[in-house]
């Protein structure tokens, strides 16, 4: 009775914490990057002290199926490691593909030229060659070939390629021009050919090509660089009567990506592409890109496309810091809301508030935790390298890269961008799926994904400028971790 009497007596506060520390340890290994220094740093002390954010891992709870993450593979990026010393070359492709590095494993490429190559291009220059006899890839040869070549050779899991036309030929368009117009009617089954003829042709290098955007920006870019212009009807009866055909007549298996711009539009565009079971039934899915906001992911549009059509794609296709001249070896800037883009000059007065000035590394971080949280199953980064210029650019329209080089000094600087795509692209695999996710602290900003090895990738960012401890929780199991103020972590639970 005595001893009954003595635990009666034992504070409440004191059986709990005493249930808490019993609670088996997860299995975890941390790696941070962060405005303090660390780059995809192996963190060892897991403990924390004082109040913990938790965060609740529910893997039962499963959404999206992952497709991948990377860059793009675009003429400047492949001319500028041409330029490079052997070393650094290598350097740079082990970066993003070795299994040391980021492991992309969805990629993009342009399909004739874009801005981001070394001038104006198409595989069929020679006019009214409708049969399109002259058509030849010769002008990859030198450049971008070699580059996904090399990239191929070193990824162990393989990473697939979408490819983009920013235009057709100009002799195909109703202004016989390389910039804005609309493809003309009567060459519609010649562009749908040329889709296919340049499937036989990368195939014939080796390189498969994984999907198709049918136009990047069909909205069009003010007529600066390569563009053509389609409405979301036009592009569906374009994909539903030439494209879609010609492709299955041919006997390719290749997905088919419609929109490919800005997500304030998506709900027209999927109205339109998902409209019927003949419009919907060659497009595989709906391509986006993040130039509507430098801080807005617009989730409901994200929602909205996932419920027209949950079992296809939703995968952005572009994204950079556009409109700045990279910052060369100054870590800070990227974690410093220095950053503008062609809105802040150039939005109209409504859309204003969508562009302030920004930290390009939680630009980075916030849209991928927010299109995962919104049913995005792919993300893929633009340019992989650019120069101290942020180019080559035909149009001068400059960039910035997660790796800017100087190939005249052969020097090689990865940029903190690299090491924020390189959270989700390394430990978030293909097949993954994304699961349930609670957290008690708003400002914080997370993802989880299972990996199909049954490994749990979970990606924490933390905005503030203090320090956090957070509390891990899934099922019985739970560990005490510490975040570093303006931080990246990804926890790996084994």
């Amino acid at each position: 009775m005595k001893i009954f009497k003595y635990i009666m007596c034992i504070p409440l506060a004191f059986i709990m914490f005493c249930c808490h520390e019993k609670r088996e340890s997860l299995k975890i290994e941390i790696y941070e990057t962060s405005a303090n220094g660390n780059k995809l740093k192996q963190v060892k002390e897991f403990s924390s002290d004082g109040d913990a954010t938790v965060i609740k891992l529910s893997p039962e709870k499963e959404f999206q199926t992952i497709t991948g993450f990377g860059g793009s593979f675009t003429e400047a990026s492949a001319s500028l490691l041409n330029r490079l010393g052997k070393e650094n070359r290598e350097k740079v492709l082990n970066a993003y593909f070795g299994e040391d590095g980021a492991k992309y494993s969805l990629t993009r490429t342009h399909m004739n030229s874009c801005d981001f190559s070394l001038g104006n291009y198409s595989y069929a220059p020679i006019e009214d060659d409708m049969e399109l006899k002259s058509f030849s890839i010769d002008e990859d040869r030198d450049d971008l070939i070699p580059m996904i070549k090399e990239a191929m050779a070193l990824s162990k899991d393989g990473f697939k390629i979408v490819a983009s036309p920013w235009t057709a030929p100009p002799w195909m368009k109703d202004n016989n021009d390389w910039r804005g117009g609309k493809l003309l009617p009567k060459h519609n089954e010649t562009w749908a050919l040329f889709f296919s003829k340049y499937l036989d042709a990368y195939k014939a290098e080796g390189i498969d090509i994984w999907g198709f955007t049918v136009e990047n920006e069909p909205l069009g870019n003010d007529n600066n660089w390569e563009s053509m212009h389609f409405t979301a009807q036009e592009m569906t009866d374009f994909v539903k009567d030439y494209l879609g055909p010609k492709l299955e007549s041919d006997g390719h298996n290749v997905k088919i990506l419609g929109y490919d711009q800005n997500r304030e539009h998506l709900k027209e565009w999927v109205d339109e592409m998902y409209r019927t079971p003949a419009t919907s039934k060659y497009y595989d899915g709906t391509a986006i890109h993040w130039y509507a906001s430098t801080y807005e992911v617009f989730p409901e549009a994200l929602q909205y496309a996932h419920d027209k059509a949950p079992e296809k794609h939703l995968i952005q296709t572009e994204a950079c810091v556009d409109a700045e001249v990279p910052k060369w070896q100054d870590d800070q800037w990227y974690w410093s809301k220095e950053a503008t883009d062609w809105g802040w000059d150039w939005a109209p007065e409504k859309n204003k508030h969508l562009h302030p000035k920004y930290a390009p590394v939680y630009r980075y971080a916030r849209d991928i935790i927010g299109c995962l949280n919104n049913w995005v199953d792919g993300w893929i980064d633009w340019n992989m390298v650019l120069d101290r210029q942020g180019g080559p650019n035909w149009f001068k329209n400059w960039c910035v890269a997660p790796v800017i080089v100087d190939p005249e000094n052969d020097e090689v600087y990865f940029t903190p961008i690299y090491y924020t795509m390189a959270h989700f692209s390394k430990f978030i695999r293909p097949g993954s799926k994304r699961i349930g996710l609670t957290k008690t602290d708003e400002s914080l900003l997370a993802t989880a994904c299972k990996n199909p090895d049954g490994s749990i990738a979970v990606v924490v960012f933390n905005q503030g400028q203090d320090d956090k401890n957070l509390e891990l929780s899934l099922g019985e199991k739970s560990s005490n971790i510490k975040i570093s103020a303006q931080a990246i972590q990804t926890i790996v639970i084994k």
